[in-house]
């Protein structure tokens, strides 16, 4: 738990702002949630408490939480100048579209303290122009990943103006919730973990169109090979046990030609078309067998939370990286 705790303003009661709600709330913060929706404001406290329960059954969720204190950490505002006003972080988690965040900041900007931060969880879109000239300094991206109470990592990313002090701040407070921040140099869309994820759908998506291999044999050699040892090493460190001479030569050959992104894949289409969207429709690229979604959900998120409690027994202390400056 950190040890300061702060006013916390969550605006996006959606898919990441009722999760981004309940982690800062188990880091010790009093959090208010705002959304302009009022049935995304009623969905969420059950949202919060079903994810606390997935916590606590995992044995992941800190001392003494119960549904009863979550209900007191986080507070639910139908008004933004409630939310915002007297807190000294402000996460930012509404639409993927720009104006959308830029009305928002306008918003925002006469309402938050002068030296509150802003922190946008974009995925994608280059914030910084949007944010009103005079909050830059105390503006950046904090990105994360879903389901956030599960999933460590966060982007940080400093916009060209934003104060360095405020970068750290940011950085620390998640470290001390736990989770693995990463600050970036500079922004690029789709930070560092999405960049890599785009390219392999792009491979693997390449495969199914030219029927190489279907959907399950594509996900084992997946799980059984790149992943079991790049949760441990990474893509760079499994590359100095290969061996970097080995690496060159076979960049050198160049008998890898990537997939051309053409933006569509054949086989993706079809299963649409046919109302295969995936497990909050049953079925997708598999067929589920009727189970719920909520089922589903928390069957990934128990497997999840037990692979973490794995990874970290045998991590280990980690190699000294050489940096490349």
């Amino acid at each position: 738990m950190n040890p300061s705790p702060m006013p916390v303003a969550v605006i996006g009661a959606g898919t990441m702002g009722h999760a981004l709600a309940l982690v800062h709330a188990l880091g010790g913060h009093p959090v208010r949630l705002y959304d302009n929706s009022p049935v995304a404001l009623a969905r969420a406290p059950g949202l919060m408490q079903t994810a606390l329960a997935t916590i606590r059954a995992a044995g992941e969720a800190p001392p003494g939480w119960t549904a009863d204190r979550l209900a007191d950490a986080v507070r639910i505002v139908p008004d933004l100048g409630e939310a915002a006003g007297g807190a000294g972080l402000v996460v930012e988690a509404v639409a993927e579209d720009a104006e959308v965040k830029r009305q928002v900041f306008a918003a925002l900007d006469g309402l938050m303290p002068d030296d509150a931060i802003l922190a946008s969880n974009t995925s994608m879109l280059d914030i910084f122009p949007l944010v009103p000239e005079r909050r830059a300094r105390h503006t950046l991206i904090a990105h994360w990943y879903t389901p956030p109470y599960l999933v460590d990592l966060v982007d940080v990313v400093a916009g060209p103006a934003t104060d360095p002090a405020v970068v750290e701040t940011v950085r620390a407070l998640y470290a001390g919730f736990g989770k693995h921040p990463i600050v970036l140099r500079r922004f690029v869309p789709g930070f560092i973990a999405n960049r890599i994820q785009a390219a392999i759908s792009l491979e693997v998506n390449a495969l199914l169109d030219a029927g190489v291999a279907g959907p399950a044999d594509i996900d084992d050699s997946i799980r059984h090979g790149l992943a079991l040892r790049m949760a441990l090493m990474g893509h760079l460190m499994k590359a100095d046990f290969t061996g970097l001479a080995l690496s060159r030569k076979i960049l050198g050959n160049r008998s890898y030609t990537p997939p051309e992104a053409t933006g569509r894949c054949a086989t993706l289409e079809r299963l649409v078309d046919a109302g295969r969207t995936g497990v909050d429709a049953g079925a997708g690229y598999y067929d589920y067998g009727g189970r719920s979604a909520a089922e589903l959900f928390q069957e990934r998120d128990r497997k999840l939370f037990a692979l973490k409690r794995a990874f970290r027994a045998v991590e280990g202390v980690p190699a000294r990286p050489v940096d490349s400056d």
